[in-house]
């Protein structure tokens, strides 16, 4: 065969190639659309049909991503979709292998609910993701990712939560760091270092202790890993291209971290691992006492690191830089915790959920900044996705993958009472909807006192059975956290440029720049 090739010289072999190239490739297409046909159902609008035509989509969402536009690049691409299929699209590639991209609420509800067992992760996934994450919760199927869930979930239990200790023991030493009053300070640096030393406190027994030494190679070695993770996700089909030196080095490190907490609690009689009571109960030791397998438990701390850590900070500094601007909801939370808890007791875990318009601005938060923006799910088998009234439905071979975006989603000014258009990119119209109700685009938890979201338009925690086993964790640290500096401080200011602000996509979406603000404390009368 190469010696035919040599013979018909560099110009008819390349003639030759792409001609077979192209008839692999129509091929293929015809296959997948005959297949389509024969399910009874319809493609989304298609961009791409083949690695030429999808590599410069590819290209773009990986050089977005390192731009930090990510969110831009998403929502770009609906504009080449179709009225009748205006929040789904299709970048096929290899003929057989498409990801369909998706902004909307019937399709997250199919993925995650109606056809739960016909969605899952995948193999790409799994392979993209298992250096880091191995076969955690969060890359595994099946039986798998049943008994990891199961293994994860009893510590996240309701009586857990209510142990506030180290809650308290961090935001207390988070609270110390902070400048004296009207001195500018970037929380969101502070909100990521505590969030790293409740988790890892939770987790391990032991703390990093970013927040009193931030120049920790753990701290570096989790940023280098989640943003060339990040990457390599966008561009799975292409992702040899990506360099991952500083990966491999940053996921070693976290490992070497780690490690020795796992070898002395293996290294303990069963014995040791079972509690006197709830407060001596570690993550790790719950592992412990039901595995022995050193990566299994490795694999799972990697997992819960990973969300426990990230979501919360990111979601606090959001929360943070839209108060900044917002003096009114900041006096009305302070008013209703010093009403309820006083200025100096630590609340309680009944306390934090009898603060209604606490959890309307942290709902508020996570309806504009969803903390895991962009999320997948593979087709396990032949399935669809629902095409709307009236209309076929969206055909989803095995081996597919859609991408859905909450953030996009939960964006979209059409999803709200009296507003149309798509929005998106975090700019509204001016003015009010229905019966009042406030622009989409704007940060306003005064919206929830009365209205709650259609099902599926808000999603922050996922939904269905990979709902986040840790919400109820998550959201009690972050009441916690706010209650405290509520406490303490009367007003704040941004001080920052508001309009350069951009969100910036790795595994969870951060501002890009950080939040700068300064804290001015009460009067100590008002303290009293």
């Amino acid at each position: 065969m190469l010696q035919f090739l040599f013979a018909l010289g560099p110009l008819h072999t390349s003639a030759l190639v792409l001609g077979c190239l192209s008839i692999f490739f129509l091929s293929r297409k015809l296959f997948v659309d005959y297949k389509i046909r024969k399910l009874g159902g319809v493609r989304a609008p298609v961009l791409a049909t083949n690695p030429l035509t999808a590599l410069p989509f590819f290209l773009n969402a990986g050089y977005s991503q390192t731009r930090d536009r990510l969110d831009h690049f998403y929502n770009g691409i609906f504009k080449w979709a179709t009225p009748e299929c205006p929040n789904c699209v299709e970048i096929a590639f290899l003929g057989r292998s498409r990801f369909l991209m998706t902004r909307e609420p019937e399709h997250i509800k199919t993925i995650l609910t109606t056809k739960f067992r016909e969605y899952g992760k995948g193999e790409l996934f799994h392979e993209t993701w298992s250096p880091f994450l191995g076969d955690s919760i969060f890359t595994t199927d099946g039986q798998m990712w049943s008994e990891s869930r199961a293994l994860i979930r009893p510590m996240f239990i309701k009586d857990r939560v209510r142990d506030l200790e180290i809650f308290d023991k961090w935001t207390t030493t988070l609270i110390s760091k902070l400048p004296t009053s009207g001195q500018t300070v970037d929380v969101m640096d502070l909100f990521y270092r505590m969030t790293l030393d409740v988790t890892t406190d939770f987790l391990l027994g032991g703390s990093v202790d970013s927040l009193n030494n931030p120049k920790h190679e753990f701290v570096a070695a989790f940023q280098d890993v989640q943003r060339i993770q990040m990457l390599l996700t966008i561009m799975a089909p292409f992702r040899a291209l990506v360099p991952t030196h500083r990966y491999t080095r940053g996921i070693r490190t976290l490992e070497r971290f780690i490690s020795p907490f796992i070898e002395r609690t293996l290294s303990l009689p069963p014995s040791d691992l079972t509690p006197n009571n709830n407060k001596e109960t570690t993550f790790l030791h719950h592992l412990a006492r039901t595995t022995r397998d050193a990566k299994a438990i490795r694999d799972q701390l990697m997992a819960v690191l990973i969300a426990g850590r990230d979501t919360t900070a990111a979601t606090l500094s959001w929360t943070i830089y839209e108060l900044a601007r917002c003096p009114a909801v900041w006096a009305r939370l302070r008013r209703e915790v010093l009403g309820l808890v006083g200025p100096r007791a630590a609340p309680s875990y009944d306390d934090l959920k009898a603060l209604p318009y606490l959890t309307h601005t942290l709902n508020e938060t996570l309806r504009l900044y969803p903390a895991v923006p962009y999320n997948l799910r593979a087709a396990l088998c032949d399935t669809s996705l629902p095409g709307g009234v009236g209309r076929p439905d969206i055909v989803v071979l095995e081996g597919d993958v859609v991408v859905y975006s909450t953030l996009a989603m939960q964006r979209r000014a059409d999803l709200y009472p009296g507003w149309s258009g798509t929005g998106g990119g975090g700019e509204g119209g001016k003015g009010v909807g229905e019966k009042g109700f406030p622009d989409p685009a704007v940060f306003c938890p005064d919206r929830w006192d009365g209205w709650t979201p259609k099902s599926w338009t808000y999603v922050p925690f996922n939904g269905g059975p990979r709902i986040c086993v840790g919400q109820n964790f998550a959201m009690t640290e972050m009441a916690f956290t706010l209650v405290r500096l509520l406490q303490k401080y009367e007003r704040l200011e941004y001080r920052g440029d508001w309009h350069a602000q951009f969100h910036k996509a790795e595994i969870v979406g951060a501002p890009g720049h950080g939040v700068p603000v300064a804290f001015f404390e009460a009067d100590e009368g008002e303290m009293a």
